[in-house]
């Protein structure tokens, strides 16, 4: 599975655009190791390896992560990371909050 494609490429906003107080951060992208419980999702794009967006692993947490790095990890049963095809764009931070909500302790 080809994780960036062109057109997702093209839609993807540089480095720094979130930091604009006018603009919503959108998660446009959301890849997930089928064989494990990480999960990644671009809001931003360097336009050559590096994307800006939240993490869903140990922790959630907002941070830049490599498409090299995507494109080149298995998890526990070898199987590669893959791009969820169904995912409907969100607002970053609604996601966020979402995320953090479900590992709650009560």
């Amino acid at each position: 599975m080809k994780l960036l494609t062109n057109e997702l490429r093209q839609s993807l906003p540089p480095i720094g655009a979130g930091d604009d107080p006018n603009v919503v951060a959108m998660a446009r992208v959301k890849f997930f190791t089928p064989d494990s419980s990480w999960t990644w999702y671009a809001s931003e794009f360097d336009g050559d390896d590096i994307f800006f967006g939240v993490v869903d692993g140990f922790e959630v947490e907002f941070g830049c992560f490599s498409l090299r790095e995507l494109q080149s990890v298995r998890g526990a049963l070898g199987l590669p990371i893959e791009r969820d095809l169904y995912f409907t764009p969100v607002p970053l931070g609604e996601l966020y909050k979402e995320l953090t909500a479900r590992r709650r302790v009560y």
